[in-house]
């Protein structure tokens, strides 16, 4: 299956492991919650949606790579002790809490999140001295003499042996007691991921002329050479940096990520000439409002690859002002939230509102903590952790202005606030209409340029796989995007058709 529906998959797993009866017992006792094993090819992101898994399903995760581990730090060390048998002293030897375990105790203790995923990666790469624990742990839950606590869900995954020449099979009596789940690569779903990850879109407009480059492990005269998702999201990361510090990337760079010769090299060769299209084609004048003929006149003789270059740029330029837009929409529904707590502290002040900076400074701290309490616990996206930060110096700029302003009442320190405040939703309306009239220039330039051909289908279908262009759609009425889209839609629906009566047919 796919990442997605593994996913899926093991969410289902954790919310039917966690459901308890009326008198608070599992419904699946621990000993019959068997183990997850996802097993898949490196980089297609396994240990990445377990992550994921717990933050959305609000719980802990612990992770380790057990290739780290010997058996001692997997077990614990040996000690002795005195125990009493029949009337005679004996000497035991027991072992020290596994690192492991102690780690889970040690997360539910700084998290105060009694339940969790214990993921081990790379389970079936162990050393010959820890296989038996290993073998151990999946079949009893136990490494050593200690159980993983009540309520924590085991997960491991591992690569197939044609990747990893340390690979140890499991022998049938641990095999039967876990959850097999064996996840395969899929173009199509990582885009749909990559999208709302911000991967850079130079990226998926290689990946999209090249899906085959997507991933791709050979054996050569040179050794083994690849390219994965991990690859190209890495990659992505460095890309965006580069652009930021006025570097440019060049086919070194794609090879270290991308550790394979031809494609590296291929993807290079694109980049080189995506950034000759941005700056040839200036989208971001389209974006504003300036054709100029040339442009068009150019364009009319170009590959299908250049085409496809610039719609992907005119994309990208659409996209993160989605993306800005719907950050700032976010950002004013939270401070508003914390506007009408302020307002209700405030609400009773008749006289004396020269303390009402003190109600910003509490809903401040407050933020602060949560923000610090649930990045703990691993609970935010990185986009999540920074709109709290941005929340709490809000709010320490917002009591900064009261505290200069000194308002005489509780009813002129909201005064204040409302202006304030109003700055911001000002900013979203401003974002919003110029998210509006890229969209519409964009529009324009496609007109003129392709007319109704395959680019601006393109064009529309990358919009609808886009989660920030869909939710600013949602809320500004676009008539050439509907209509564009309602045809989308039908030729998409009798291909669909057409493909069924074939398979009729044969």
């Amino acid at each position: 299956m796919n990442i997605k529906r593994a996913k899926q998959e093991i969410k289902d797993t954790v919310s039917a492991y966690l459901l308890k009866d009326a008198y608070g017992a599992y419904e699946i006792p621990s000993i019959h919650q068997r183990p997850l094993l996802l097993l898949g090819a490196p980089g297609i992101g396994k240990t990445q949606i377990m992550e994921q898994i717990a933050r959305e399903c609000g719980i802990a995760l612990v992770s380790y790579t057990i290739t780290h581990h010997t058996r001692q730090s997997a077990i614990g060390l040996p000690f002795i002790v005195e125990k009493d048998f029949g009337g005679e002293k004996k000497a035991v030897t027991e072992y020290t809490m596994s690192e492991i375990i102690a780690s889970v105790y040690e997360k539910m203790e700084k998290t105060g999140l009694r339940e969790g995923i214990l993921f081990i990666d790379e389970i079936n790469c162990v050393s010959e001295t820890l296989a038996p624990a290993m073998l151990q742990f999946l079949q009893c839950k136990t490494f050593g003499s200690h159980k993983v606590p009540e309520g924590w869900i085991i997960a491991a995954a591992g690569n197939p042996p044609e990747f990893n020449k340390s690979v140890r099979e499991f022998d049938v009596v641990t095999m039967d007691r876990v959850r097999k789940i064996e996840v395969e690569p899929d173009f199509a779903v990582w885009k749909e991921y990559a999208v709302s990850a911000g991967v850079h879109p130079a990226i998926l407009s290689y990946l999209n002329v090249r899906p085959a480059h997507f991933y791709q492990i050979e054996n050569t005269v040179d050794g083994r050479q690849f390219a994965t998702p991990r690859g190209w999201e890495d990659l992505s990361r460095m890309l965006e940096v580069c652009e930021r510090i006025g570097k440019t990337a060049d086919r070194e760079v794609a090879s270290q990520y991308l550790q394979h010769d031809r494609i590296a090299g291929d993807f290079a060769n694109y980049l080189e000439l995506y950034y000759r299209y941005q700056k040839d084609y200036e989208i971001q004048e389209i974006l504003k409002g300036t054709i100029r003929q040339t442009m068009l006149k150019k364009l009319a003789h170009a590959s299908f690859d250049e085409r496809l270059g610039v719609v992907s740029l005119l994309l990208s330029g659409c996209k993160a002002g989605f993306f800005e837009g719907q950050r700032q929409k976010r950002f004013v529904k939270l401070l508003f939230g914390k506007m009408k707590e302020s307002g209700k502290a405030l609400a009773g002040e008749k006289e004396s509102g020269g303390a009402s900076w003190e109600v910003l400074e509490r809903l401040c701290r407050e933020n602060e903590a949560l923000r610090v309490r649930q990045k703990e616990a691993e609970l935010l996206t990185r986009e999540q952790e920074r709109e709290l930060a941005r929340l709490s110096e809000t709010l320490k700029a917002y009591g900064m202005e009261l505290k200069k302003a000194s308002p005489a009442t509780g009813e002129e320190a909201l005064e204040l606030l409302r202006g304030l405040f109003a700055k911001e939703r000002a900013a979203y309306e401003e974002l919003k209409e110029r998210n509006a009239s890229y969209l519409e220039n964009a529009f324009d330039f496609m007109e003129l340029a392709f007319g109704d051909s395959q680019e601006t289908a393109i064009f529309v279908t990358e919009l609808n796989r886009d989660p920030a262009a869909v939710a600013f759609l949602e809320d500004y009425p676009c008539e050439r995007y509907d209509r564009y889209n309602q045809r989308l839609l039908f030729e998409q629906g009798d291909q669909e058709i057409l493909g069924e009566i074939d398979e009729l047919l044969k």
